[in-house]
């Protein structure tokens, strides 16, 4: 199945039934009076959190949606039926935008939760309503209103405890095959991995928690190279972020340059990201002599002036995963503890995973008006060096457009 995390919809609430006018008409009854009864309700549009769905792929081609409209009135004082409402399924960690304003409409996160995100118009009035002792026969009626409609961006992120952080090949996948029954797919390759992958770490008999891995970083992945910015989103809502450092690199590169590299991007994207609880995970260790790989080890946490946690495993051979496992299921209950009874800490992380959500929709969004203005043809004012001549007046393309964003 085709993982798509981002997709753009249209949906359409049903409009309101139209009010009737009528008057009664039967034999021996004169100066029946009016009896036209009020339109339905237009259907209102939902959406559902769905536990079954892990990709926004239904929506990927079917891009517009409409509720039922609500159905006029009738005589003898007969009320239209109301329009049925509209369920739209999407996998639980789905945000709802309104792309006009880029107004946040509602973030989906538990299974089952619902949310209106447009509203079915209300219905008309018969001519009954505008009766009185004045005015016998009205003659008025109102039309039914139009349901709401709005452009929605729907975006994915994965639910995890745990998100992994690291350069293409450094040993992402293989620690998730090595604590979950998850089996990504490996290679001696880089980007091997193109989707997030998830896994369900089992501690203890009634204890696990959710492990995340994205596709690699590169160098430049901030500003829209390879794969991992696409995805840096999906970290967003975890709660403990591990970076993998490959000890070994094929390529005999240092370890420690790729370590500042990953922290580099990771700060540029987001630096309320990089706020987040992170551990240093050292990983392909059983592929060095003791010595070597102490060398290396220090190497790393003095590059980075690293003061956290920090663990030396070998994942295809299981070396350290265990403890590091137990740690992180620590870890998380005593999270889980003081959140529910320290009141400042709760909104210390309330107030993080908020500045995190924004910082990442900022990135993203200036990374597609970037990529629109590419496809358009139109020169961002960042993109003017010293040697655009700006009174080119045999310019064949015409007057230049210099985008500004404010």
């Amino acid at each position: 199945m085709k993982f798509v995390d981002e997709v753009s919809i249209k949906v359409k609430a049903g409009d309101g039934g139209n009010g009737c006018m009528s008057f009664r008409r039967e034999k021996f009854i004169e100066n029946g009076g009016p009896n036209g009864g009020d339109g339905g309700d237009g259907g209102s549009v939902y959406m559902i959190a769905d536990e079954n769905l892990n990709t926004l792929v239904d929506y990927r081609y079917t891009r517009h949606f409409e509720a039922q409209r609500g159905a006029n009135g009738g005589s003898t004082d007969c009320t239209g039926k109301k329009g049925d409402e509209l369920v739209l399924r999407v996998p639980v960690g789905t945000t709802v935008i309104d792309a006009s304003t880029q107004e946040v409409i509602g973030d989906l996160v538990k299974a089952g939760q619902k949310l209106m995100v447009a509203q079915g118009g209300w219905h008309g009035l018969g001519n009954t309503r505008f009766k009185s002792s004045t005015n016998r026969a009205p003659r008025q009626t109102t039309p039914g209103k139009p349901g709401d409609q709005r452009d929605l961006k729907l975006e994915l992120k994965v639910l995890a405890d745990v998100g992994l952080l690291g350069l293409p090949n450094a040993g992402k996948s293989t620690f998730i095959r090595a604590v979950s029954a998850a089996k990504p797919k490996v290679a001696d390759y880089p980007f091997t991995t193109l989707v997030p992958n998830l896994g369900v770490v089992s501690v203890d008999r009634w204890k696990s928690f959710v492990i995340a891995d994205i596709p690699g970083l590169i160098e430049g992945a901030s500003e829209g190279a390879g794969l991992g910015i696409r995805f840096l989103k999906h970290l967003a809502r975890t709660r403990l972020l591990l970076h993998l450092v490959d000890l070994a690199p094929l390529d005999e590169s240092s370890s420690a340059d790729a370590a500042e590299v990953i922290v580099n991007e990771l700060v540029r994207f987001s630096p309320a990201l990089a706020d987040r609880d992170r551990w240093l995970v050292l990983n392909k260790t059983d592929m060095l002599m003791d010595d070597e790989r102490d060398e290396r080890v220090k190497e790393v946490v003095e590059r980075l002036q690293w003061e956290g946690p920090v663990y030396v495993i070998s994942a295809i051979s299981k070396q350290g995963t265990d403890k590091l496992s137990h740690d992180i299921m620590r870890y998380l209950e005593d999270r889980a503890d003081r959140l529910a009874n320290d009141p400042a800490y709760a909104a210390e992380l309330a107030e993080l995973d908020q500045r995190i959500e924004d910082e990442a929709r900022a990135q993203l969004q200036a990374l597609d008006d970037a990529r629109t203005l590419r496809r358009s043809g139109v020169k961002s004012v960042h993109d003017i060096g010293d040697d655009d001549d700006w009174d080119d007046e045999d310019d064949e393309d015409g007057p230049e457009i210099i985008y500004v964003r404010d």
